[in-house]
């Protein structure tokens, strides 16, 4: 490369070198659990990711005709999963579609314009998909794909979006933005529907699950701590130290902060974040597992559930619930819904109506606003 001074001379500048340890880009994590913290990224990271999907491209038969792939993205780039889907595309050579703010019907006419074949999305908007009444407005037969991650998506979601959207196959995938996005994911129609799983351990990638308080590892089907391993674990957190140091071990094990289990074909199950368990009793609550269930009722338009401090049980399952127009189901109405379909130490205690939940840009629940608001009825009501 050249530059050129005022004079007009010409000057050769320094050959420029980038190793693959160097940094390649810096994410910054959802903060949902604690403190947003920057997650560097390599070279290196990125090469093995893009590796790694290379290898999993199917060879199309050349007699076969496909339509050229063309992505959707209503992500926010920024996120981990929107990041490393737009890297894959600009590798793979597809068209990519973006939307400059997210709008529910733009993005359905985009789809019917552009002819997408397919999304990454996260489960909130598999929900809007499945309680839409529009989206049967608009030509969606192009899309083939829903890639779905962020957060876990329910069974019963999943079931009422096949039967309503039949030529459209939903793949779930697992990651954090400090494994550079997919560490599990789901290959055609027969692991897809191995329901409620988000995948197989993606190639180039180690997973263990152990006991969350001796680090011992557990045997398939046993709940524990999914702890990763493999080129694509980021080089650590920007500026600290201490923060890398409790999560990647001296053996280079990365400790997810998520409960999960492995059954015996090798599939992972997310249970929940191991800091958002509600503890009632010395029972342990995932809300995700009551979310799922809300979701599925046909007054509600979308939910959360958090812990709620109680003298007696420590904690309480407590929902924040949006109601869908016209309904006017009760906090009664809720809590009995839960009550016939969970153990007792799971059902919901407390009901809260909200216009809206609050959500990051990825789709992930802001438990801590939520918390903080429910801190703050309280208080006041003292």
């Amino acid at each position: 490369m050249l530059t050129r001074h005022a004079s007009g001379a010409a000057e050769a500048l320094p050959p420029s070198r980038v190793e693959q340890s160097d940094p390649a880009a810096i994410l910054f994590s959802s903060g949902t659990t604690g403190k947003v913290k920057g997650v560097l990224l390599s070279h290196r990271n990125l090469i093995a990711l893009l590796a790694g999907l290379y290898h999993l491209r199917e060879e199309q038969d050349e007699s076969e005709q496909q339509p050229h792939p063309v992505s959707l993205f209503t992500l926010p780039l920024f996120h981990v999963f929107g990041f490393f889907m737009l890297v894959r595309a600009f590798a793979f050579g597809e068209t990519a579609v973006l939307m400059e703010r997210f709008d529910f019907v733009g993005m359905l006419s985009a789809i019917e314009k552009y002819r997408v074949t397919y999304m990454p999305v996260s489960p909130p908007l598999i929900v809007a998909f499945v309680k839409s009444e529009i989206a049967g407005k608009y030509d969606l037969s192009s899309l083939q794909v829903l890639g779905c991650g962020g957060a876990p998506l329910g069974k019963e979601v999943a079931d009422r979006f096949k039967e309503k959207f039949p030529h459209v196959e939903i793949i779930q995938g697992y990651g954090l933005t400090e494994t550079c996005g997919g560490a599990t994911r789901t290959l055609g129609p027969d692991e897809a529907s191995h329901h409620g799983s988000v995948g197989r351990i993606a190639e180039n990638m180690e997973a263990k699950i152990v006991d969350p308080t001796t680090g011992d590892p557990l045997p398939p089907g046993q709940r524990g701590e999914l702890w990763l391993r493999g080129p694509t674990i980021m080089k650590g957190y920007v500026g600290d130290d201490k923060a890398t140091a409790e999560t990647i071990d001296s053996n280079g094990w990365l400790r997810t902060g998520d409960l999960c289990y492995i059954d015996s074909k090798g599939f992972l199950f997310i249970v929940d974040r191991l800091k958002e368990l509600i503890k009632y009793k010395g029972y342990q609550v995932p809300p995700a597992e009551l979310e799922h269930l809300l979701h599925s009722n046909p007054d509600i338009a979308d939910a959360a559930v958090i812990p709620y401090p109680d003298e007696e049980a420590g904690q309480i399952p407590m929902a924040f619930v949006v109601r869908k127009p016209g309904s006017n189901i009760t906090e009664s109405q809720v809590m009995d819904f839960i009550a016939k379909q969970v153990a007792p130490y799971k059902k919901i205690r407390r009901v809260a109506f909200i216009s809206s939940i609050p959500k990051s840009p990825a789709g992930k629940i802001l438990r801590r606003e939520l918390v903080n608001l429910a801190m703050s009825v309280r208080s006041a009501k003292l």
